[in-house]
């Protein structure tokens, strides 16, 4: 049996790609008899989520036969709270192996946030003859919400974490090139994300319930899935969007972030126009994947990362996809799909063809994208890797 902690992720069902991706991993898992996984948790605060369907036990619960533990974390540590879960967790992993005399296990650290306070988890894992593999998730420190300081953090976070981990799992070529180019002593692998091709099993009935309650029709909308961050360029597409002649409806679902949201509406003015809808987030994983379905088109801007998982269930379920032109995009999607740049006009451009193609061409698209995920990204792949890894 090996055992492997998983830390990094909010919890299950949360609105992220660690978060999909340890609830594909332990679900794909669940009948896996080589593997028990310990995955942490937050108790409280943004990202707390407990699945339908977990089973509470002392200290937290049990859900696709993983064992998850709790962490609470004090709201007053502001941005600092994401430093202080993943320290907590890694010493709730430690007390857990020392505690179950757990052989050889496997700990499993997704993002680099923590580089200063590392080495001491290292070491204490290393002596009870465990290792630690890292994902370093993808530029963290050249995103635009971050001040210069906190990205010279990231950039010193990233290279002690890399440094003293065992093994770095990239889910992007592109970070793992960078990773070896940097890094070059380090041993690497590569295992992106996953996703499913297979139709929305949400029941007509209901999809039309929300439909109807956010004022949308079928094949009516553009999509756009993701975090409300400036480095998913949600600027551009907004603007972009609003100088078109569309008049199809911009539905946008995502995470909440008010001072963006203020500093989008004071530069843009989007509430002007009617075509515009901010939906909030959507947790329905079946009911998100009809609304991508019944969606004409998806729009994708986000620019720095890895293999990311919205991008990969829009390839799984929407006909056309239009990408924003960079590596990590176009390493994914390849040619299933059609790309803009944040140059002035150029977006607005691509949204006036894409209404221009016909259905059977859009149909072609959307085929080709899911033949791009089958090839590549199914999560049967991906599980059978992480498999592979885990137990080697």
């Amino acid at each position: 049996m090996q055992h492997v902690f998983l830390v990094g992720a909010k919890s299950f069902g949360a609105f992220g790609g660690f978060e999909t991706f340890i609830d594909k991993l332990t679900e794909y898992h669940e009948g896996n008899e080589n593997i028990r996984y310990h995955v942490a948790v937050k108790a409280n605060g943004q990202g707390a989520q407990v699945p339908s369907g977990a089973v509470r036990c002392p200290g937290g619960y049990r859900y696709h036969n993983a064992e998850c533990f709790e962490i609470r974390i004090p709201e007053f540590l502001g941005n600092a709270q994401a430093v202080y879960y993943d320290c907590v967790a890694l010493k709730k992993c430690i007390s857990a192996i020392r505690e179950n005399k757990i052989e050889h296990p496997l700990i499993y650290v997704m993002t680099c946030r923590i580089g200063p306070f590392f080495k001491r988890y290292v070491r204490a894992i290393h002596k009870l003859g465990g290792k630690v593999y890292l994902n370093p998730d993808g530029h963290e420190w050249k995103r635009a919400k971050w001040s210069r300081p906190v990205r010279a953090y990231w950039r010193y976070s990233e290279r002690k974490m890399v440094l003293q981990s065992d093994r770095i799992i990239c889910d992007s070529k592109k970070i793992e090139q960078y990773i070896r180019e940097t890094y070059p002593e380090k041993e690497t692998a590569f295992i992106a994300y996953g996703a499913e091709t297979a139709p929305s099993r949400c029941e007509e009935e209901r999809f039309d319930r929300w439909l109807d309650e956010k004022g949308l029709q079928r094949d009516g909308y553009y999509l756009i899935v993701g975090r409300l961050v400036p480095e998913n360029n949600y600027e551009t597409m907004i603007r972009e969007f609003m100088s078109s002649s569309t008049e199809k409806t911009l539905a946008i679902i995502s995470n909440r972030n008010d001072s963006l949201y203020k500093k989008l509406e004071t530069k843009l003015h989007f509430s002007q126009d009617q075509r515009i809808r901010f939906l909030g987030p959507l947790y329905d994983w079946d009911l998100l994947k009809k609304v991508r379905e019944e969606a004409f088109c998806y729009l994708h801007g986000h620019e720095t990362g890895g293999t990311n998982p919205s991008l990969l269930e829009a390839l799984g379920s929407t006909k056309l996809n239009l990408l924003l032109k960079v590596g990590f995009n176009e390493e994914v999607a390849q040619d299933a799909a059609l790309y803009w740049t944040k140059e002035e006009g150029n977006l607005a451009g691509l949204l006036k063809e894409s209404e221009s193609l016909d259905l059977e061409t859009r149909e072609n698209m959307g085929e080709k994208a899911k033949a791009r995920i089958r090839e590549a990204y199914t999560w049967e792949r991906i599980s059978s890797q992480y498999n592979q890894l885990f137990t080697e």
